[in-house]
């Protein structure tokens, strides 16, 4: 069966202030997104930036099969949530945006309140398929992208840029944090007898601090000399899947012209046993990535995502 992750990038029905402007653009995007899921043709498919839970609806609905849907009640300012689209029926576990205790709220602005909320919620649902129990957590973390007061996407000088580029890290490391801490409840010291993953858009790269932080217990990383030698550790591991994607596959995103792998899988110490293979975009066909920069709404009536799908076959 194939497990993946696909940022939809703004899913919303036409007509509102961030989706499609017409009714023709929004149907291209949704033959475009159905294209690539009906090749990769997943068993569980976290996906990011649900504007609207109709869409996904709409979505699903242009899939043959038939498909359920789990969707976080945690939405962002904009109404952007993240979830899953399932064959076999997903039980929610979990559904959070609070930081865990003693995590304290960081500063996410220069004259607002500490936030001490995720952007976006993580949301965790259990599946059971061909005789295998899965649990798979899907996020969003804080972007790179930085928005300045007032709504602008560029900086009044230097000085600006630089705090609001240190205020979207505390807010993803403290998001990664909590992110970790959903982990802990689902692996439970347990990883070497429970089959979990986590997975969804990081918004930063392999060895970015954030994404390290979700590891848990450093050490034996796929491709180090430390992964052949289990240890204590496994039981609290999660590996990151990208050293197995093909290394001319290995990015989800093109920005400013520069491939980066932004989109994550990490597994469980006996979820990594039944892996067979990884990688990006759709199995057989290739399709460029756009290269995207710091105008969001470039992009708008756009088919598709500018993310590429991330996914792992695993053998039951």
């Amino acid at each position: 069966m194939l497990l993946g992750t696909w940022n939809l990038e703004n899913l919303y029905r036409p007509g509102g202030a961030f989706g499609p402007r017409s009714e023709a653009a929004y149907k291209a995007k949704l033959t475009a997104l159905a294209s690539v899921v009906t090749e990769l043709d997943p068993t569980l498919l976290g996906v990011q930036e649900v504007g609207d839970p109709e869409a996904l609806a709409d979505l699903a609905g242009m899939l043959d099969g038939d498909w359920h849907i789990a969707l976080s009640e945690h939405p962002d300012g904009r109404g952007i949530r993240v979830g899953f689209l399932s064959r076999p029926e997903p039980r929610t576990i979990i559904d959070t945006n609070s930081f865990p205790a003693p995590l304290r709220p960081v500063q996410g602005d220069d004259d607002g309140e500490p936030v001490s909320r995720t952007g976006r919620g993580f949301l965790a649902t259990e599946i059971t398929t061909q005789g295998m129990t899965l649990t798979v957590t899907v996020c969003h973390l804080k972007s790179k992208l930085l928005t300045f007061p007032g709504g602008r996407f560029q900086p009044r000088n230097e000085g600006e840029r630089a705090r609001y580029g240190a205020y979207a890290l505390y807010r993803r490391a403290a998001e990664a944090t909590t992110l970790r801490a959903v982990a802990d409840d689902l692996l439970d010291g347990k990883g070497k007898e429970r089959n979990v993953a986590v997975l969804g858009d990081l918004n930063d790269e392999v060895t970015a601090a954030t994404t390290q932080i979700l590891q848990g217990p450093p050490g034996s990383e796929i491709g180090t000399p430390g992964f052949e030698r289990p240890d204590k550790g496994d039981a609290a591991r999660l590996w990151n899947i990208a050293p197995l994607i093909p290394e001319e596959q290995r990015f989800s995103r093109v920005h400013s012209g520069r491939p980066e792998l932004i989109d994550h899988i990490l597994v469980s110490r006996l979820l990594l046993d039944h892996v067979t293979g990884a990688g990006t975009g759709t199995p057989v066909r290739e399709t460029p990535l756009p290269s995207v920069d710091e105008n969001p709404g470039a992009r708008r009536d756009s088919a598709g995502s500018d993310h590429a799908p991330v996914w792992v076959r695993i053998e039951p």
